[in-house]
């Protein structure tokens, strides 16, 4: 995925990801207080399209959708875009400013650390 979701988008995958598919009356109903219209849910998922994240399966005059981008995959992009933009492409950067930044326990931070010996020993 190259294009970058708005926030009303990812609310629409969020829907997406947990349901696997839904109609836009499924969709209209998941979407929290107070709900968009139905014709901005209709251009949201239309520009999705259009973005290559969101397909649809028709069934008369229905529309099913469906996401075509996995939720780790999105996730993964985002994150690696966030890191080259604010950190230079450096991990190590935004680990220690993570670290430094999110006010993590000790036990948080001895978890961080098992976590990445892990990694060193696979």
């Amino acid at each position: 995925m190259k294009t970058k979701l708005t926030e009303a988008e990812k609310e629409i995958m969020e829907i997406l990801w947990e349901h696997k598919s839904a109609f836009m009356k499924d969709i209209l109903e998941v979407f929290p207080d107070p709900k968009p219209a139905s014709t901005t849910v209709a251009t949201l998922l239309k520009r999705m399209q259009n973005k290559n994240s969101v397909g649809y399966k028709t069934f008369g005059n229905s529309r099913q959708y469906f996401p075509k981008v996995e939720k780790e995959d999105y996730f993964n992009h985002e994150m690696t875009s966030m890191i080259d933009r604010f950190f230079n492409s450096s991990v190590s950067q935004f680990a220690s400013f993570f670290t430094a930044n999110s006010k993590l326990s000790q036990k948080e931070l001895k978890e961080l650390r098992d976590i990445i010996d892990n990694q060193i020993k696979d």
